[in-house]
């Protein structure tokens, strides 16, 4: 059996895609940089520019209901179903907007039943409060109390808006009736019409819009403390108000499918604009006439205000999942944000809506990016791109997502949005049902992707034109697929290893829950293809019944010769990828088999657990099976060469550690990674059978798992939504290691050198700095000893002493402990008390009480103990050399004669 290698295997996370929003309110500052959003019942910010994470709040251990930020970003406001309502205040870190320093500044209970709605006034001074209690509260951000309770509303309160009303003209004086009501139910108090007719500004200025689940609004004048205006044109829940200050209009967005404009000066109608869908969200885009809504159809629509005419061309409906749920912005933004109910977060372009007069409909508003809150559980990844710099996710969907791995330009003043690392680059849409499995080809420039829809699906992925396209579809299973691998050696031609762009890979193989595989030669498209805009024709060349259950994997080696297929039925079978047929069956794991991976070209011998290096020549399997244990497997003969097992739950992913050369890493082994349902990856020497180490990120099971051969950088990804870069530092810490043995090795031999040239202030740092207690015990042993002491010193030295009674805290604190050990110790204990005597008459007892690290109290107790037992011990001796003494104080009266016989007798002496 192989020696255990001595090389301390490391890894580090580098980097971790986590996510920043899982639903529930979304809050943006004045200047779109800084974006709010609920966690569950934390809250994170985010640098909408950079995709930084600012900072996170954790939670009280409920949702969060309502989140809202000020204008300026001065002040967080939190509010969850344990009827809490959390200030914060924010501050910036000293190193600019790279993170945030939240303070929470107090907790109150704003209502009686949890908060639904918040807003905040331009002014950021402000709060307002609704909850299903009907009752609307404003509250001073600042100073934390309330400054106005509003009742009237009979149900939930569900949208909240401040505003500041342009001053009226004076109007005609109108008869009473005229006063008191107007035309479509509104409902005008005659105070304030009052100061309408007579141009009183004082009071026609600060607002509060509320709407209720009843479809009622209601106009708060902040001055005068009560309702002026009450708004019954909506027939269901308002959710969403908006007020244009050049216009002096206020809109209103309802369940009832419109969205109505309204005369800030009357309280009159003065469109009802019908959207035809359920509007959560509404608002004037930039101040100006137009207005965007966003509702079920998952698309963002722009209408003109005064004459109620759609901007927009249509726009098909989206999907499930693409409900918008909230729109953002702000007058001085170039953007919307669209939030929508799978989590996402849209960036739309505003700036065609002012290039010229729209008098014919525009297309869309362009997607500047996208931002996943989520990606859900990760069912598989895989770099894409021949630089690595595209990481390809399966999220539990029907899409692909495609993320970017490079970094932001630190150089560029004005970097464009979405260039940031973990930033959404595409979306790969085509399939109709949950993406299962996806694998990608040698080159980097192919993608193959299977789904539950029982298709396969072969993209083509060019980065640098943007370009992400289907190129083919591969119908065929009467199943969903479970398993697909695409062709691993590149071709013989010249032109194609060249341009692997435009010469797709030559075949892929699929496996289904129908039990069968299937082999798809990837044909280029004709001309008529082209001409016509469609896809080559997709045949199987072959089809087999694999297993008799559930297939989960396909590897194919490296020289497309082979493909093992991995199944529920607890065998892998290994194929010829020509002719499809079986050319040996593994057998031996008690489990479905999860994953199967072949090791990579000239891989170096590997040994047996009862034999010796076996042969690599026919190849080396690696699988992992839900019993919990790895195995690899010989091709010679079809056996296991040695089970690895460690993991708590089922092993979902295997793959090989890149190869090293001699050069690089002599005395790396040959390594194996396995991911599991206990969400932990461990990495394994394949020859020895023991685990490396174990990376512990995740918090749910790791489904997904691959690396990058060229920085030997782990990525994994699992049901927590978490994608962690894993960066190999074996060779930093060996390095590190290396380093540090060489330096002790230096500083051993300068502590010997310090105390044979009596440099005790040097030597006795030192020793406490390389924690060697047995060499200081020596060299206070030696000035303890000192015979005679140096006149005027406690420890028998004054150079000793000097150096004792100018130790940092923790050099204090290393040396307490050294002399609680020696304290222990009979033989030790007066050097142990000699020293502490220094110490105790050195420092006063205010520094000593200071002292707070580890194993402080037991430090003190310790001393206490062992010094009071000493002390007894030497009372009892000082006792009895009281009877001693008097013993040898008789016996000087007596003396002893000898006599001449050789007997003596006693004699008093006179």
């Amino acid at each position: 059996m192989a020696s255990h290698n001595n090389v301390l295997t490391t890894f580090e996370p580098e980097r971790i895609i986590q996510p920043i929003y899982t639903g529930g309110d979304v809050a943006l500052d004045r200047e779109g940089r800084i974006l709010a959003t609920c966690l569950g019942e934390e809250a994170v910010l985010t640098d909408l520019e950079s995709g930084r994470a600012l900072a996170r709040l954790e939670g009280d251990g409920e949702v969060l209901t309502a989140v809202a930020i000020t204008p300026s970003a001065s002040h967080l406001i939190l509010c969850s179903r344990s009827l809490s309502m959390r200030i914060y205040s924010l501050q910036a870190s000293d190193d600019g907007l790279v993170t945030l320093n939240p303070t929470l500044l107090r907790t109150l209970k704003p209502h009686s039943t949890p908060v639904i709605t918040l807003a905040i006034d331009s002014t950021g001074t402000l709060l307002a409060t609704g909850s299903a209690d009907g009752v609307v509260k404003v509250w001073d951000i600042r100073g934390g109390f309330v400054t106005h309770t509003l009742r009237g509303h009979n149900g939930v309160i569900s949208a909240l808006y401040f505003f500041e009303v342009t001053a009226p003209k004076p109007i005609t004086e109108k008869s009473p009736k005229q006063k008191k009501k107007s035309r479509n139910d509104i409902e005008i108090d005659d105070d304030v019409m009052t100061g309408l007719v007579h141009g009183d500004t004082a009071t026609a200025r600060f607002r509060l819009a509320s709407g209720s689940e009843d479809g009622k609004i209601r106009i708060w004048d902040l001055s005068k403390r009560k309702s002026i205006a009450t708004l019954d044109s909506h027939v269901s829940v308002v959710r969403s108000f908006d007020f244009s200050s050049s216009l002096n209009t206020l809109v209103s967005a309802s369940r009832d499918k419109t969205t109505i404009v309204w005369d800030a000066r009357t309280w009159n109608v003065i469109r009802v604009i019908p959207i035809i869908e359920i509007v959560e969200s509404v608002g004037f885009v930039r101040d100006s006439a137009y207005i965007y809504t966003g509702g079920d159809s998952g698309r963002v629509r722009i209408w003109d205000s005064q004459n109620g005419r759609e901007v927009i061309k249509e726009q098909p409906s989206g999907g499930e999942g693409d409900e918008i749920i909230h729109i953002l912005h702000h007058p001085q933004l170039d953007f919307l944000l669209s939030v929508h109910a799978d989590q996402s977060l849209l960036l739309h372009s505003i700036s065609t809506l002012f290039e010229g007069s729209l008098r014919s409909s525009i297309e869309p508003l362009p997607l500047i990016r996208r931002i996943s809150g989520t990606h859900d559980e990760i069912i598989d990844l895989a770099y894409v791109t021949p630089g690595r710099s595209l990481l390809a996710l399966a999220t539990n969907s029907e899409s692909i997502r495609l993320v970017s791995l490079a970094d932001q330009d630190p150089s560029s003043s004005t970097p464009p949005r979405g260039t940031y690392f973990g930033a959404d680059v595409a979306l790969l849409q085509g399939h109709e049902d949950i993406i299962i499995c996806l694998a990608v080809d040698w080159s980097g420039w192919w993608l193959a992707t299977g789904a539950k829809d029982n298709t396969a699906r072969l993209w083509k992925i060019d980065h640098a034109r943007n370009s992400y396209e289907r190129y083919a579809t591969y119908t065929g299973h009467a199943e969903s697929l479970g398993a697909i691998s695409l062709s691993q050696q590149p071709s013989a031609s010249k032109q194609t290893n060249h341009n692997p762009l435009e010469h797709p890979p030559k075949f892929l193989i699929t496996g289904s829950q129908d039990k069968t595989i299937k082999r798809w030669n990837v044909s280029k498209p004709s001309i008529a293809n082209i001409q016509a805009g469609t896809q080559p024709h997709s045949r199987a060349v072959y089809t087999r019944k694999a297993h008799e259950k559930d297939i989960n994997a396909i590897s194919i080696n490296h020289d497309n010769t082979l493909f093992a297929s991995a199944s529920q039925d607890k065998t892998v079978k290994i194929w010829s990828v020509e002719e499809g047929e079986v050319q040996g069956i593994l057998r031996g794991h008690r489990r479905g088999v999860w994953s199967v991976m072949f090791a990579p070209k000239d891989i170096p011998a590997i040994s047996g657990e009862n034999t010796g290096p076996a042969s690599t020549r026919h190849g080396v399997v690696l699988t992992g099976s839900g019993d919990k244990t790895v195995k690899i497997w010989s091709l010679t003969d079809y056996s296991c060469l040695r089970t690895l097992e460690g993991h708590t739950n089922s092993v979902l992913k295997v793959l090989w550690m890149p190869l090293h050369s001699a050069e690089d890493s002599p005395k790396r082994p040959v390594q194996i990674a396995s991911a599991g349902g206990d969400g932990l990856v461990k990495i394994w020497d394949a020859n020895t059978g023991e685990p490396a180490c174990t990376l512990d990120n995740h918090t749910d099971r790791i489904w997904a798992l691959t690396v990058d051969p060229s920085t030997n950088t782990l990525v994994s990804g699992g049901g927590d939504s978490v994608i962690t870069f894993w960066k190999d530092t074996t060779s930093a810490t060996l390095a590190a290691t290396a380093a540090a043995s060489t330096e002790r090795v230096e500083q051993e031999q300068q502590l010997l050198n310090y105390m044979h040239s009596g440099s005790y202030r040097e030597a006795i740092i030192l020793a406490l700095t390389l924690h060697h207690p047995a060499r200081l015990l020596s060299l206070f042993q030696g000035v303890v000893d000192r015979s005679p002491p140096e006149e005027g010193s406690l420890s028998g030295l004054k150079a000793v002493d000097e150096v004792l009674t100018h130790l940092s805290d923790e050099q204090l604190l290393e040396l307490l402990r050294r002399l609680r050990d020696w304290n222990t110790n009979a033989r030790t204990a007066v050097v142990a008390q000699r020293i502490l005597n220094v110490m105790v008459r050195s420092y006063p007892a205010a520094r000593l009480a200071g002292l707070r690290g580890k194993g402080w109290k037991e430090v003190v107790d310790g001393l206490r103990a062992y010094t009071e037992r000493h002390y007894k011990r030497m009372t009892e001796l000082i006792d009895e050399s009281y009877l001693v003494e008097y013993t040898l104080r008789e016996m000087e009266e007596v003396g002893f004669v000898d006599g001449e016989g050789g007997l003596g007798e006693v004699a008093m002496v006179v």
